[in-house]
């Protein structure tokens, strides 16, 4: 069986005003960031979260996958600070925040997250959220929607029914009883390396499982969403090309030509990067400079007459 189907879901988000779309000129120059990191722990609801604050510019919150924690971004953390104050935090049990008493949840650590957030002294932030670490943001999103400017889904879904059959079974079969067969894998080990009790590993597992064996489907919810999202997947993805395409579609876009003039372009955006699976796209170099345009609300787009002038006669 493989382990590594963990690292899931993910969705949307709603309401908030977009900025205007800037030219590629205005984009933000990239900021210095071998300052030191920054580092803390917040308790919100009886959660010690464990975050760091890399960079410099508008902040960015960025989530990591199920078992996962900051560290797994590795470069592309430092990639994002080059351009951004990324604000990366260890979700519950995950890293080194304690698991502690309460039930998983995305809808839990949403709400956590944007207390977060407002406790650092941004009222508003992007958020970019890859696999569980997407539908922790986009329950952010929905349940605290003044808090999130622009979400990035990496690897997200808007309902289980987006995975394929043998994921799913796969997720459904998530317990402790997992644990002895985990020592040797990555998620284990970068967890026992930071976590503040590795005895509580097996628990995780079975509080994950509890929560990833439950039915969702927030299509009604995605189709409410006003801020701008962007959706980014691997073409080796666990989810469905059906489902990624239904879930843009609900989000407005690939529902009509867009026009010559990009008149009828969506202000939500689709991505599939070649060559990637589920289990590497959260570290690929190609994915910063994929969001970053979207991020800054910028575009190097021209038209076919400006690229191709008209040749005199």
């Amino acid at each position: 069986m493989k382990l590594f189907h963990l690292g899931l879901w993910a969705c949307t988000a709603a309401a908030v005003l977009l900025p205007p779309v800037a030219t590629a000129a205005q984009t933000r120059p990239a900021v210095n960031i071998n300052a030191a990191v920054s580092k803390g722990r917040q308790e919100i609801n009886g959660v010690d979260y464990y975050y760091e604050i890399h960079g410099k510019g508008e902040p960015v919150l960025l989530l990591h996958g199920g078992l996962g924690s900051i560290d797994m971004f590795g470069p592309v953390l430092s990639q994002l600070a080059a351009h951004r104050q990324v604000i990366a935090v260890d979700y519950q049990g995950h890293g080194r925040t304690p698991l502690g008493s309460r039930p998983f949840s995305c809808q839990a650590n949403g709400d956590d997250m944007a207390a977060l957030v407002a406790k650092l002294g941004h009222p508003q932030v992007d958020v970019v959220g890859y696999s569980l670490g997407s539908c922790v943001g986009l329950r952010m999103a929905i349940q605290k929607p003044a808090s999130v400017r622009r979400l990035v889904l990496v690897s997200g879904s808007f309902s289980d029914a987006g995975y394929y059959s043998g994921i799913r079974e796969q997720q459904n079969g998530l317990t402790a009883a997992m644990a002895p067969m985990m020592k040797d894998t990555p998620m284990y080990r970068s967890y026992a390396a930071v976590a503040p009790n590795v005895d509580e590993f097996p628990r995780l597992l079975d509080m994950l499982g509890d929560f990833m064996r439950g039915h969702f489907d927030w299509s009604a919810e995605v189709k409410q969403i006003k801020l701008p999202v962007m959706l980014v997947y691997g073409d080796g993805d666990m989810l469905r090309p059906e489902h990624v395409i239904q879930f843009y579609q609900l989000l407005g876009g690939g529902l009509q030509d867009a026009g010559w003039g990009r008149e009828n372009l969506s202000k939500n955006r689709l991505a599939i990067l070649p060559d990637l699976t589920h289990y590497e796209i959260f570290a690929s170099p190609r994915l910063v400079p994929t969001v970053l345009p979207f991020l800054d609300g910028t575009s190097d787009v021209k038209s076919w007459a400006e690229q191709v002038p008209a040749q005199s006669q």
